[in-house]
């Protein structure tokens, strides 16, 4: 079985702004903590949301490509369990009242 090595970029002036990097593909996921800053999805990316410790999360890919969106969950996954947080819900929609939610025609 295969596993996906991950790597993770953080800004020393805002710690919510981290980007989860793949080591073996072109998938990179920018972290956002919605109760610090705004967020304005990107129609072209995949957001999914979690839960941790109270504060909402927002992931949001970068320059996604087809055959790295499968890798989208393990990559928050592995997220999730480096921040000590293992059993964070992932979420396909905003769950902020009037947030976004993922439907497309």
């Amino acid at each position: 079985m295969d596993y996906n090595v991950y790597l993770l970029a953080t800004d020393p002036k805002n710690p919510c702004r981290d980007i989860i990097h793949s080591r073996d593909t072109h998938l990179k996921i920018r972290v956002f903590c919605l109760d610090k800053e705004p967020f304005d999805p990107d129609n072209n990316e995949i957001q999914l949301y979690g839960y941790a410790e109270g504060r909402l999360y927002a992931f949001e890919t970068i320059n996604i490509v087809a055959e790295d969106a499968l890798d989208v969950v393990g990559a928050i996954k592995w997220y999730a369990e480096y921040i000590d947080f293992p059993d964070m819900e992932i979420l396909p929609d905003d769950p902020r009242p009037g947030g976004h939610i993922a439907v497309y025609n």
